[in-house]
């Protein structure tokens, strides 16, 4: 009895933590496919804010607390506030759009699973044997996630953002009226 209560937990009697990973993975999926599957603009930018405020969330029971704010500031507080920015200034449909929906569900469902299993498949592959060195500083530590960014991501992070400023010009330049145009 005692031997059984040193040991821990095991698969069968998970923590506080691992529930409310599961429940906010399940809050994050829903958002996400209510994402692409909804047909008003608006509202998929909107659950886009509800699926990547999960990831924060996942990201902060994970103690990667740094990586959790990076994902609230640059994708909830930026991305998503460009992508109406854009929605606004180019005139998008606000309620439902008809032409949304190009009718090639089947196709897209069958595309999107076959993607999926390739990146689970090449995720599986590529860490099978990877071991966590659980003496060394934390992965989600300012400090390496510093010290990768700025040693082996510095050209994508600045291409990123590049290609964002690129996408506000051009809904700018698309809203802008031409000579003799009303609107």
């Amino acid at each position: 009895m005692i031997l059984a209560a040193q040991t821990g937990h095991g698969f069968l009697s998970p923590t506080g933590v691992e529930i409310a990973f599961l429940l906010v993975g399940l809050v994050t999926l829903g958002a996400a496919l209510v994402t692409v599957t909804t047909r008003q603009l608006v509202h998929a930018a909107l659950w886009l804010v509800v699926a990547l405020g999960g990831l924060a969330v996942e990201y902060l029971l994970l103690t990667a607390e740094f990586i959790a704010w990076v994902q609230v500031l640059i994708y909830v507080g930026s991305v998503v506030v460009l992508l109406l920015f854009g929605l606004m200034l180019t005139k998008a449909p606000i309620g439902r759009s008809p032409d949304a929906d190009s009718g090639n569900r089947p196709v897209a469902v069958a595309v999107a699973l076959a993607a999926a299993a390739a990146l689970v498949w090449v995720v599986l592959d590529a860490f099978r044997t990877t071991w966590i060195d659980l003496d060394g500083p934390a992965q989600g530590s300012t400090r390496v996630s510093g010290e990768i960014l700025f040693r082996h991501w510095v050209l994508p992070f600045e291409a990123l953002s590049v290609l964002l400023l690129a996408a506000l010009v051009g809904a700018i330049v698309l809203s802008r009226k031409k000579n003799g145009e009303e609107g």
